[in-house]
């Protein structure tokens, strides 16, 4: 999986909070970043879709990241950001509660998942990421947007 994902020696990864805890993406699936906006909440659809929103005359789905991850929920800040990646063609928006920096980090320095043990499931983490006194968890966006097709259908 990591090989797929990450296969030059560095990677750039925009770093995010859930929580307490620090995760991230790849740049190249980014988008862009905004602030959040009003989300248009879409009958029969699972809990972690919060709803559509438009952007620049696209409508795009918003899933709640941390809903998902089966994380505790908090509530809406000023720091609060939808992030919107790029997956397979597909692009979502992602509900984070602060979105931190842009990082390089040395391929040697991600190690697999299974070396995390907490309440994400494995199948939607990549890596993880060592950094001084931080880790970083890589989240596995083709698995997290792509399980069950339910976000496409939206």
């Amino acid at each position: 999986m990591l090989e797929k994902s990450y296969a030059s020696s560095e990677v750039q990864l925009v770093v995010f909070k859930l929580g307490k805890e620090e995760y991230s993406v790849s740049i190249l699936q980014v988008q862009e970043i905004k602030r959040i906006t009003d989300i248009t909440r879409v009958p029969h659809t699972p809990d972690y879709i919060k709803g559509v929103i438009n952007l620049r005359g696209s409508v795009l789905p918003v899933i709640d990241l941390k809903k998902r991850l089966n994380l505790p929920q908090q509530v809406l800040t000023e720091d609060t950001r939808i992030i919107i990646v790029k997956v397979d063609e597909l692009s979502v928006g992602m509900i984070v509660d602060a979105v931190s920096e842009v990082m390089t980090i040395d391929q040697e320095n991600i190690d697999s998942p299974d070396v995390v043990a907490g309440s994400v499931a494995a199948s939607y983490l990549s890596g993880v990421g060592k950094l001084d006194n931080r880790l970083l968890i890589l989240l596995n966006l083709e698995e997290i947007i792509g399980v069950g097709q339910e976000v496409k259908v939206v």
